[in-house]
């Protein structure tokens, strides 16, 4: 499989030279002779195996680590004793890289098909075969030329069965075991657009400063994460588990904030985003219609007290200035009857 790790297994005996080649033209990849301290790898053809081969000290197996489609085909083995010279072959078979094709299903759910390639290099006189347990399901051989063969495979991410590629020719062949679990992954389910809300709104009895809370909330999710941003800058994020839950994540803002905001779900594959528009949620409805009637109400009836108030007061001071001159009036009267 693409990525992983092979070894060609061997065991080497004292006094042995091991040679280990590759493809066609049995280009030297790699040397041992343990009795001379001769452990050296080479990098191959074209620089391929560059970085990639581990010689074990005490077998002389092989491993060719992070393995790429260039790295499959025919492996010999020189081995070189006192008194004879043998060969071992190996043919090492790669996973190509797969591609999932998405769709919805009848019923509304996700399917997802994973299209799976198995390929050998530089190989000649083999069989390259898809099983599905031990039922044949395709092949394809190759004539005496040296070419390289690739065998295709559709596969459901629910299936469950075993499924290998084997690669083989008259005297062996070799076995590759598919992992659907690990290759192919359902695509997740289309990402709902997160909603933005006020959260409890509450005035302030300053019109020049205004506090906006404010949530962000998805529902039915799985493997997603949650986040507002500020620009393009990230200040808030949560995440969401295997299983199907809600989140809500939290923003405060000032009504007069000039800066952009955003509310952003995603997973590996997509993402959804709402921006946030402040004049609406936090200046517009920071007073319901019933809290501006109340206070409209509020503040006719503090006028009309303020006028009655007044009313009264213009009216007391009348009735005291002709109260006033009507005691002068009289005092005047009683100096006159007097004689004064």
């Amino acid at each position: 499989m693409e990525g992983n790790s092979v070894t060609l297994k061997t065991e080497v005996q004292r006094g042995d030279e091991l040679l280990w080649m590759f493809g066609p033209e049995e280009t030297l990849i790699a040397r041992v002779k343990k009795e001379a301290g001769v452990f050296k790898v080479y990098d191959g053809p074209d620089g391929r195996f560059k970085g990639r081969l581990v010689l074990n000290y005490y077998t002389g197996s092989l491993n060719i680590t992070n393995i790429r489609p260039e790295h499959a085909g025919r492996y010999k083995l020189q081995i070189i004793s006192n008194t004879q010279i043998s060969d071992k072959t190996f043919t090492v078979s790669v996973y190509g890289e797969d591609s999932s094709q998405c769709s919805s299903s009848s019923s509304g759910l996700s399917v997802s098909k994973c299209a799976l390639q198995c390929s050998v290099f530089n190989v000649s006189h083999v069989t390259l075969s898809w099983y599905k347990r031990k039922s044949l399901l395709s092949n394809i051989s190759v004539s005496d030329l040296s070419i390289s063969l690739s065998l295709p495979l559709e596969v459901e991410y629910q299936d469950d069965n075993n499924y290998s590629c084997v690669v083989s020719n008259p005297i062996s062949n070799q076995t590759e075991h598919l992992d659907i679990n690990e290759r192919c992954w359902p695509c997740p389910a289309p990402l709902p657009i997160p909603v933005i809300t006020r959260d409890a709104p509450t005035c302030s009895s300053s019109a020049s400063h205004q506090d906006c809370s404010l949530l962000c909330s998805v529902v039915n999710v799985s493997h997603v994460t949650l986040s507002w941003y500020k620009g393009n800058n990230l200040i808030f994020t949560t995440r969401a588990s295997d299983l199907s839950i809600n989140l809500s994540l939290h923003l405060e803002v000032e009504y007069q904030d000039k800066n952009t905001y955003s509310c952003v779900v995603n997973n590996s594959i997509s993402n959804q985003t709402h921006p946030l528009d402040i004049t609406q949620l936090c200046r517009v409805h920071c007073c319901g219609f019933t809290e501006t009637v109340l206070r409209l109400l509020g503040s006719v009836l503090v006028g009309m007290a303020t006028v009655a108030l007044l009313v009264y007061d213009i009216r007391s001071r009348r009735s005291y200035q002709k109260r006033r001159r009507q005691t002068s009036h009289a005092d005047e009267y009683d100096d006159v009857a007097s004689g004064h």
